[in-house]
């Protein structure tokens, strides 16, 4: 998609709530709640979550040494490697499907294969630390251990099917030549560590005022690299693919964000509930899809589902949902469909919510 393009599906996405019957208190409470969640959106994701992950993915893209992607991620790597590297590497970052979507970009785009790329894309939401303590604390101990173990094992076999449906060839897609002295290890490792960490600060439960502080004094670490150690052409490299990232993303998050807050107050609820009482292929069908197709923000899934679940929401189906729903989103999808094609981007959709709909049945059924 060309820059017009998706210029026009941004700016028609707000255009046409004008355009149609405003008539219907369903419908306004509809639009209202489109915008209430792209407002809470770029209030809570965008500067503290997003920026960074936009600025990592650059670095990737224009710093980091194709050989050092290859030799974990590339479908010639030694799968044990690669698969495993991929399913546990976002262990400790709290943060939502959409922040992972520009650090899979810049890793594929970098040359990993479309395998265990997939897999990085989909662990990381799914077991981030936070994540998994939240869950045992609120829904359970048995729940939250269960989604680790699945979010870690279907990660795997999702790569694994993805590798094996597109042959997984990893391409190295240079966009900045490299000219000048190479990065020491050690200065990538402490660059990269400071990025890292702000993501991890901002997961973490503390005074919102040194949280900020923390982040504030990380980042200026960062720029202190950046302006005292980088070369003028890594730098401005590194700035040039933050950049390309965050035109090629934003479009699509942004919309993507809008028509899930829009399409919430028109969900069944009580249907829902209904279908998804008991351990059924089709109770966990539809809290799958329900969950791929819906937008959770950061560790929201699990209040969503804690009163689904006093009301009779099944462990599987329940399961299934914190599987689909923080791996997959409406934003998701269209980033997604824009770094991989429609055609893999439907494949990994499918994978994901059928594996997440086997993973409830089992669980459900112990």
């Amino acid at each position: 998609m060309d820059e017009k393009a998706k210029a026009v599906l941004l700016v028609a996405g707000f255009l046409a709530v004008f355009f149609l019957p405003t008539g219907s208190p369903l419908f306004q409470e509809s639009v209202l709640s489109g915008f209430i969640m792209l407002n809470e959106y770029a209030q809570e994701h965008v500067l503290t979550c997003l920026v960074p992950a936009f600025f990592i993915a650059g670095a990737i893209a224009a710093l980091l040494k194709k050989d050092t992607v290859l030799k974990y991620l590339s479908g010639k790597a030694n799968k044990w490697v690669s698969y495993g590297v991929a399913s546990v590497s976002r262990a400790l970052l709290a943060v939502c499907s959409c922040t992972i979507l520009p650090i899979f970009a810049g890793i594929h785009k970098r040359g990993a294969g479309i395998g265990p790329a997939t897999t990085f894309l989909f662990s990381g939401p799914a077991i981030n630390v936070a994540a998994i303590f939240l869950t045992m604390s609120v829904l359970g101990y048995g729940i939250g251990f269960a989604r680790l173990v699945a979010a870690i094992v279907l990660s795997i076999a999702v790569g694994l099917c993805m590798a094996f449906l597109f042959k997984d060839e990893a391409k190295g897609g240079l966009v900045l030549e490299k000219t000048g002295k190479a990065l020491s290890k050690g200065i990538m490792l402490l660059f990269f560590g400071l990025m890292i960490s702000i993501l991890i600060i901002n997961g973490l439960q503390m005074d919102a005022l040194f949280k900020w502080l923390a982040m504030v004094a990380v980042a200026a670490g960062v720029g202190a690299l950046a302006f005292g150690v980088f070369t003028p052409e890594q730098r401005n490299g590194w700035f040039r693919e933050t950049w390309s990232f965050t035109k090629l993303l934003v479009p699509y998050l942004f919309v993507g964000v809008f028509v899930a807050g829009a399409v919430q107050p028109l969900l069944p609820q009580a249907l829902i509930e209904s279908l998804v009482g008991g351990n059924t292929v089709e109770g966990n069908l539809m809290a799958a899809v329900f969950g791929a197709f819906m937008y959770f923000s950061t560790l929201t899934e699990i209040p969503i589902l804690q009163p689904l679940m006093a009301k009779g929401m099944g462990q599987g189906p329940a399961l299934a949902l914190l599987l689909a729903g923080p791996s997959l989103s409406l934003p998701n999808m269209l980033v997604i469909s824009g770094v991989l094609g429609k055609k893999r981007t439907l494949a990994y959709i499918a994978l994901v919510v059928v594996f997440s709909t086997i993973a409830g049945l089992v669980f459900g059924g112990m």
